[in-house]
This record gives structure tokens, C-alpha cells and sequence, in this order.
């Protein structure tokens, strides 16, 4: 299992205890958006269109499994 950051651990952890979330595609929030990258990029979570201005983050099995580490 590759190691997980901080960051990483706990929106892998938010994602567990909420289900699907709400994120801003239009966002400057610079910590949130590497995260949600690097997690996508690790396959521990998917992100899909809602709307213009919002994605859904969705927590993956593999990423499940990351947080449970």
C-alpha cells in the first residue's frame, strides 16, 4: 500500500463517514485541489461533472481500503 498523507487520509476518511461530497470545480482552494489530484491520480477516488460549477467526489474500493490502512 503506498503511503498516504495527512490530507490524503482524512478526505479519504470524510468520505467514508459522508458518502458522495460536493466540490467546487471553480475552486482556488490550493491544499483541497492537490488532494482531491492526488487521490484521483491514485485511483482512491473519482471525480464526475453535477453541474457547471460543482463535482462529486466518490470514494473508490481501492481508496475505501487506503482509508481503513
Amino acid at each position: 500500500m503506498p503511503q498516504i498523507l495527512p490530507q490524503q487520509k482524512l478526505l479519504l476518511e470524510l468520505l467514508v463517514m459522508l458518502g458522495d461530497i460536493g466540490v467546487s470545480s471553480n475552486s482556488n482552494h490550493e491544499i483541497l485541489d492537490s488532494t482531491l489530484k492526488e487521490c484521483v491520480e491514485k485511483g482512491w477516488i473519482r471525480l464526475s461533472s453535477v453541474t457547471d460549477v460543482f463535482n462529486k467526489a466518490s470514494i473508490t474500493k481501492i481508496g475505501r481500503a487506503a482509508a481503513d490502512a
